[in-house]
């Protein structure tokens, strides 16, 4: 035996558990109705061909949703909490928690937020559904809320590049179609605000013949104020971003844009106070992060000859929160249409 290995001590409690689960008995498999073949009864599609898998009772309480990440390009399905952290027993959250492989405390910070804010997001209906219906049975009040419900992609918001206001409404300036038709004060309903952030790094390394490589880096930030603006019209979804908007139509316009976007927004709700303005984003941004992160994407420059004997490789990573604030937006718009849907029915009924 090598030296080294002398002062090992044996084991003396017995054999090794094994560091996996134990395989399910054949009677506890599932068949894929599509491809026949067998699954654990853990899974809710199909490891093979991706079909939804049976549930029977044997299987229900057995079902554990996979959580895989959903790019921010997909549809997927969200879990939105309506629960407040004070409503939730500790035995609940931890439960939760793990349910939704979170950690606890960030859990608990979704659902202490000022508003209802998103606990996961599913690729497929029947995962929601399942932790949906897991969660439920831990007290917490929760709603599905599809991408599709959003509708972020048939409706993107509409740039603004400078906006008309009088008495009686304001009128768009859009940047790439014609200008929208005035809209009475009377119907803004919501005004959502936050921050966009960028961040763009581009990474350049010199490869030298018989010379050490030399590596160069660049780092660009941006950041700067967003306003989405919703009217009573589902299809008059507005966005104005501040570095890129003109304020000369603003009286009393300021040289810095952060004054300046504070005039707008003080001059809207002054003349719209039926509209319900949500500044909380930026305090829910980092709760976010676990269920709807900021996107990133990196893209190659290839390689490039400078001169004989010197190669340059390089790539470019740039990551924004825009789709987490578009998501964050369209949810608070979702939700007060479906309050104001339900308080009609409440009406009708009396």
């Amino acid at each position: 035996m090598p030296k080294d290995n002398k002062n090992i001590p044996f084991l003396s409690g017995g054999p090794l558990m094994p560091s996996v689960p134990q395989a399910f008995a054949p009677d506890q498999m599932v068949r894929c109705e599509e491809c026949l073949r067998a699954n654990p009864p853990t899974k809710l599609c199909c490891l093979y061909c991706g079909a939804p898998l049976p549930v029977t009772e044997k299987t229900a309480d057995l079902l554990k949703p996979s959580l895989k990440p959903v790019e921010n390009s997909a549809l997927g399905h969200n879990i939105i909490s309506l629960s407040q952290a004070l409503e939730v027993q500790s035995e609940a959250l931890r439960q939760a928690a793990e349910l939704l492989g979170l950690d606890p405390n960030d859990l608990r910070r979704l659902i202490s937020g000022p508003t209802p804010l998103p606990l996961a997001r599913t690729h497929t209906l029947e995962e929601a559904d399942l932790i949906d219906r897991r969660l439920k049975d831990l007290a917490f009040e929760t709603v599905i809320v599809s991408d599709e419900d959003l509708e972020i992609r048939v409706s993107p918001p509409t740039r603004m590049r400078s906006v008309s206001i009088n008495e009686n409404g304001l009128t768009p300036k859009l940047i790439l179609e014609r200008d929208e038709s005035q809209i009475p004060w009377s119907h803004l309903v919501l005004l959502v605000t936050g921050r966009l952030s960028r961040k763009r790094v581009e990474l350049q390394e010199r490869k030298v013949v018989r010379r050490k490589n030399e590596i160069e880096d660049a780092i660009h930030f941006f950041d700067e104020a967003v306003v989405d603006l919703y009217s009573e019209n589902p299809n008059a979804k507005f966005r104005i971003l501040a570095n890129s908007f003109d304020f000369s139509g603003l009286s009393g316009k300021r040289l810095v844009v952060a004054e300046n976007i504070s005039m707008l927004l003080d001059l809207i709700r002054d003349k719209a106070p039926r509209a319900e303005y949500d500044d909380a984003y930026y305090s829910c941004r980092q709760a976010l992060e676990v269920v709807w992160p900021c996107g990133q994407q990196t893209e190659s420059r290839g390689w490039r000859l400078e001169r004989p004997g010197k190669y340059t490789v390089g790539t470019i990573t740039e990551s924004s929160n825009e789709d987490q604030f578009t998501h964050y937006s369209r949810l608070r718009y979702f939700l007060k249409g479906q309050a104001k849907s339900d308080s009609d029915q409440d009406e009708d009924y009396k």
